[in-house]
């Protein structure tokens, strides 16, 4: 199976649904982590250029835990806007990995960038099988299924699926870590320890599942991509 993670920024990904992620490459699937925008905000420390090209290296190497791909989404942070042109670029990102499943953010995320990401995908998922949507790629083979992943921290967020991760929180962990400029943003910014916190939601979302760690989901449901099966690990 082929899978596509859309995150907003640089440490969403790993944040939200690492965990799944990995489970997903442990069985052999194909898994792409698309970081929408460039983290070109996210320091107290760097330019915007510099900070950039270092949210860059520590995403490659994140998905790199996993073996997975890490594209880019072309956006900078807090400029994403739900637009035509925002539309095509989502396709394109879409269209890059022909993709069985999509997992992104929450419409009801905390953050512009999450929310308008979230709406974005949920257009860009039926049109990027459109073959007459011409971009720079060609069209998908077919309409890949759309979930939703937690919330930070599990805000506004009640879910209908849970992953037990159990076996994967030390990779989740692990890819978390390897986003070194973002560790101290986080704690400056928000008194934030990020494995800490990876640790606390797992828990957290484990005890509602009954497992030791777990991740938490919602699908959209559309026509005309009803399940007959699971599709989460």
């Amino acid at each position: 199976m082929k899978v596509l993670a859309i995150g907003a920024h640089p440490d969403d990904i790993e944040l939200l649904c690492a965990g799944t992620l990995a489970l997903y490459r442990k069985r052999g699937d194909e898994v792409t982590i698309c970081h929408a925008c460039n983290g070109n905000k996210g320091s107290l420390e760097y330019s915007s250029e510099e900070i950039a090209r270092i949210r860059r290296k520590e995403a490659i190497a994140s998905a790199g835990v996993i073996g997975a791909r890490s594209i880019w989404g072309g956006f900078a942070d807090g400029e994403v806007v739900v637009d035509l042109k925002s539309r095509v670029q989502v396709i394109d990102i879409i269209r890059q990995s022909d993709p069985d499943l999509i997992i992104t953010h929450s419409p009801g995320d905390y953050h512009s960038d999450h929310i308008n990401i979230s709406k974005l995908v949920f257009e860009a998922t039926y049109l990027a099988c459109i073959k007459l949507w011409e971009t720079n790629y060609p069209g998908t083979s077919k309409i890949p299924a759309l979930y939703y992943m937690d919330t930070l921290a599990g805000v506004n967020f009640i879910p209908n699926e849970y992953v037990d991760i159990s076996e994967t929180i030390g990779d989740k962990v692990s890819m978390m870590l390897k986003m070194e400029s973002q560790l101290g943003f986080l704690k400056e910014m928000h008194n934030t320890d990020a494995a800490e916190f990876i640790r606390t939601v797992a828990k957290y979302r484990g005890f509602q599942a009954g497992v030791p760690h777990a991740e938490a989901f919602t699908q959209q449901k559309m026509y005309p991509k009803g399940l007959t099966k699971r599709i989460l690990p």
